[in-house]
């Protein structure tokens, strides 16, 4: 990891922004489900994971409360069939990662040329953060992106992820007009050179009940590669 990177993760393992989220975290941590009594919990905010050269980022909602703020890597630990594995499956069959499943940090999961961050870096109660909650978070995404410097397609896993970046494009003085809206595989050349690609959570409830599947997910990533693979003015 780039030493600029590894300074704004540390940045990001300290915050203390939103009281909220950092007692449910603790809680949560203490409490523990039974079948990680014996587990240490991270219960702390949680930095991206992946490729520090990535082209492609890809934007979740939060940790989730027995899988990343357990683990304390994006993605992980929530079991299997569970939105990690669902994730990195689709990510291991368009060759952005080296195993298809995502159980605990030291599994060997490794990515290439793809970069897993989340809008908000602390479990949230109901998996649904305040909007400060949110804002309070943006600057560590805007941080991180920095430290990479080289994404060009970012993949935005639900809603408030997409949103979340589009915010941050604002920030960051990049107007997009018309606003970008979120769907399912909807594709938005930004101003700024980017991609942003929107693709539904890969959450239990959406691969349970079908709203997202495999070949759903697949597509998505598909693009993801076809826009990475179009040259640049730069070429």
């Amino acid at each position: 990891m780039g030493l600029r990177l590894a300074t704004v993760h540390r940045q990001i393992i300290s915050c203390e922004r939103c009281p909220r989220l950092r007692e449910y975290c603790e809680h949560i941590g203490r409490e523990k489900r039974r079948a990680f009594r014996d587990d240490t919990y991270w219960a702390r905010p949680v930095p991206g994971f992946g490729d520090p050269r990535a082209r492609l980022l890809i934007l979740g909602l939060a940790p989730a409360a027995h899988g990343a703020n357990r683990t304390g890597r994006v993605f992980t630990g929530d079991g299997a069939g569970g939105s990690g594995d669902f994730l990195m499956a689709s990510l291991h069959r368009a060759g952005f990662a080296n195993i298809p499943t995502s159980r605990h940090p030291d599994d060997g999961l490794a990515l290439r040329d793809a970069f897993i961050a989340a809008a908000v870096r602390c479990a949230p109660p109901g998996n649904k953060p305040t909007p400060l909650e949110i804002a309070n978070c943006l600057p560590h995404l805007d941080a991180e992106l920095s430290a990479l410097g080289r994404v060009q397609v970012i993949v935005a896993l639900g809603k408030i992820g997409f949103d979340a970046y589009v915010r941050l494009l604002g920030r960051r003085g990049v107007v997009v007009r018309p606003r970008p809206h979120f769907a399912h595989a909807s594709t938005d050349a930004l101003p700024n050179g980017q991609t942003l690609i929107g693709c539904y959570h890969p959450s239990r409830q959406n691969t349970n009940t079908g709203k997202l599947n495999a070949r759903m997910m697949d597509d998505v990533f598909r693009k993801a590669r076809r826009a990475l693979d179009r040259p640049t003015s730069s070429d």
